[in-house]
């Protein structure tokens, strides 16, 4: 019986190449401004500043992807191996590579160690949610994701760099303050392997309702973010952090009320909250 090819739609998976090139890019730029890091700090830092926009733009190209192939009904196993495939160089490597070139390469001893940590526990991070797929007959309809997402950590490390260097901006280094990003590497290591439960957001669409009242309240965010770039996408990236380890305690009608706010289904059972 021969095995049927996989079928492979455009848009989504145009999304996801997006997500790669990001990556690829973002992992170029670090390796230019590591060469130019001693001889002109100047151009090094415009290019790991280009880096970290990269590494944002790589979250929505995939936060995109999943929203175009549900929408259109278009998911498929290719479009799961390929969009975990980007991630692992967007979200698992050139992160990694980011904070060893900026910090770690001061601790010729562990420096590889804590970057590796991070990019092997997010490259099995991917391997355990495509498994857990797989047993969904592909297609992954839980609402909550278990253990902090990839993206979302990548996205914590770049926000968190480009504040950082927002600080110390015009002395070519991140000064004492850089020594955050190590210990940030492992906590979100750990926190990918975590039970806590974060919302996927899989239920936000093109379609999702919403009274006037909140879509002002979200544009009005969005525009704050814009204006306020420099520190805003750390904020919103640690929230949603947070959220995840508060929400095993926050009462059961907290999180109807707030998870209805952004698309999701709740818990039935306050049972179902603990991890």
């Amino acid at each position: 019986m021969n095995e049927q090819p996989s079928k492979i739609y455009l848009l989504p998976n145009l999304m996801t190449a997006g997500n790669l090139f990001c990556g690829f890019t973002a992992t170029l730029k670090i390796l230019e401004g590591a060469l130019l890091q001693a001889s002109n700090p100047d151009a090094a830092g415009d290019l790991f500043h280009t880096a970290i926009w990269l590494v944002l733009g790589a979250f929505v190209f995939d936060f995109l992807d999943g929203r175009l192939a549900r929408l259109g009904g278009h998911e498929s196993p290719f479009g799961r191996e390929f969009d975990s495939l980007a991630d692992i160089v967007s979200f698992g490597l050139a992160p990694a590579l980011m904070v060893y070139r900026v910090v770690l390469q001061e601790f010729p001893r562990a420096c590889w160690i804590i970057a590796f940590i991070y990019l092997a526990c997010g490259a099995l991070r991917l391997a355990r949610f495509n498994s857990a797929d797989m047993k969904h007959d592909g297609a992954n309809h839980q609402n909550t994701f278990t253990g902090f997402p990839i993206p979302a950590a990548a996205g914590l490390i770049a926000s968190i760099t480009l504040f950082l260097l927002w600080l110390a901006e015009g002395e070519h280094h991140l000064g004492n303050w850089r020594f955050v990003l190590p210990p940030l590497l492992l906590f979100l290591s750990f926190m990918m392997f975590s039970r806590f439960q974060y919302p996927s957001f899989k239920a936000v669409n093109w379609k999702t309702k919403k009274s006037i009242p909140r879509f002002l309240v979200i544009i009005l965010v969005l525009i704050f973010t814009v204006l306020n770039y420099e520190w805003m996408p750390a904020v919103l990236f640690l929230a949603y952090l947070l959220y995840g380890v508060l929400r095993p305690w926050l009462s059961h009608e907290w999180l109807r009320e707030i998870e209805e706010e952004i698309g999701e289904e709740p818990p039935a059972e306050p049972a179902e909250q603990t991890r």
